[in-house]
């Protein structure tokens, strides 16, 4: 059985959200997927916390969660109306 993948540490820059994971990959997808985290500050982005067993990453500042296994499916978050 898969098990999930598991974060290690978060890192940003001008244009990516870097999250390397504790068996050594490192997945970085556009902050333009994340609305929420484009327009927070580098400060609001800094503040996070690993959820789930490092399986799932909150901002609690924002109100905003991401998924390790979602980041890895490399598809955008969409809005749903």
């Amino acid at each position: 059985m898969p098990t999930l993948p598991h974060a290690k540490t978060l890192s940003v820059d001008t244009r990516y959200l870097h999250v390397e994971l504790v068996d050594g990959r490192m997945i970085s997808t556009p902050l333009a997927w994340y609305p929420e985290l484009l327009n927070a500050t580098l400060a609001q982005i800094n503040d996070y916390t690993l959820i789930c067993d490092a399986t799932g990453i909150e901002w609690a500042q924002l109100d905003y969660h991401l998924s390790v296994e979602g980041m890895l499916s490399a598809v955008p978050e969409r809005k749903v109306a």
